[in-house]
């Protein structure tokens, strides 16, 4: 191949290197958008953007909108934001939305907010139009031992001077719950809670549950109340069979003690017995042994029967036997 082509050639390709680096550096059309949407803004700052590692775009098409909105910004803020991990976007279209409903939102606000995680265009919104949020089935016993399951809605409004810092509806929800709980358990009998379910609302309305929250609570509305299970008379119930059970386990015990002195006495007596068995079996050896030292003649051998016998009667008849044996001279 010709030298000459080979120059030309590879002229020609870093030519088009060249163009397609100097395209992507300059965002020409971009930069078109902008001046003919008369936003200042000069190719120096999107080349700038480029090596700030900022997406172009992301910046220059919220920042015409808030200029065609009539509320210009400074793209240097925008710039910080982005490079933050904010999102510019939603940020720019909650400053539209908050300047349209004539709410006070600085853009240094707004932008705290969206970098601690919420989303504050949503937040604009539900300032401008409250939104509902209903609470799970809330269970609570009167004072007459019946419980009741009551259901609410909560009508909320963002408050965005609390939106950095203050609790969520998940806070605001729990604080309801414990404020129905509470009505409910203060009163004398559940017919009362049923009779005005909207003495609950006003009393939990009247606590301050918003406090330190991103919400204002504009109305609790009780939508359902139901009876539940009579909690009382279960209680009543469950501590009857426990004393029952506690009865029968000392009525246990005692029987079985009793049963152990029982079996300790019988034990005993005869070990008694044995005892005096084992006593008499000693006597004839104790006689013989008289007879032999000559201290125990007939006539005391004779005495002896004579008394065992008379002992033996008197046994009999204590014991109702009235054939027992007869004393003999």
């Amino acid at each position: 191949m010709d030298p000459t082509m080979i120059t030309t050639f590879g002229l020609l390709f870093a030519g088009f290197l060249a163009i397609m680096l100097l395209l992507w550096a300059v965002p020409v059309r971009l930069w078109i958008e902008a001046v003919s949407s008369r936003v200042s803004l000069g190719l120096g700052s999107l080349i700038g953007m480029r090596l700030r590692k900022v997406n172009p775009p992301a910046v220059v098409r919220p920042l015409i909108a808030s200029t065609k909105a009539g509320l210009p910004l400074d793209v240097s803020h925008l710039e910080a934001h982005y490079l933050a991990g904010g999102d510019v976007d939603r940020v720019v279209r909650a400053l539209i939305s908050a300047d349209k409903a004539t709410i006070d939102l600085p853009f240094q606000r707004a932008a705290a907010i969206d970098l601690a995680g919420r989303d504050v265009f949503e937040a604009v919104q539900v300032s401008v139009n409250p939104k509902v949020v209903q609470t799970p089935r809330v269970a609570a016993m009167a004072k007459d031992g019946i419980q009741l399951i009551a259901i609410a809605r909560v009508t909320v409004r963002a408050n965005i001077n609390r939106l950095v810092g203050g609790a969520g509806e998940e806070t605001i929800l729990a604080r309801v719950g414990e404020g129905i709980v509470s009505t409910i358990g203060s009163a004398d009998t559940h017919k009362k809670v049923l009779e005005n379910p909207d003495a609950i609302s006003k009393t939990v309305l009247q606590k301050g549950l918003d406090s330190g929250t991103a919400f204002e609570i504009l109305s609790i509305d009780i939508a359902d109340v139901d009876v539940g299970k009579n909690i009382g008379a279960e209680l009543q119930t469950d501590q009857a069979e426990a004393d029952k059970r506690i009865a029968q386990a000392r009525a246990e015990e005692r029987r079985a003690m009793a049963m152990a002195a029982e079996q300790e006495m019988k034990a005993r007596v005869e070990e008694m017995r044995a005892e005096v068995i084992a006593a008499e079996a000693k006597i004839p050896l104790a006689m013989a042994d008289a007879f032999r030292s000559g201290n125990m003649g007939i006539m005391d051998y004779a005495r002896y029967r004579n008394i065992e016998s008379d002992t033996h009667m008197r046994r009999a008849i204590a014991e109702g036997d009235p054939d027992g044996p007869v004393a003999t001279e």
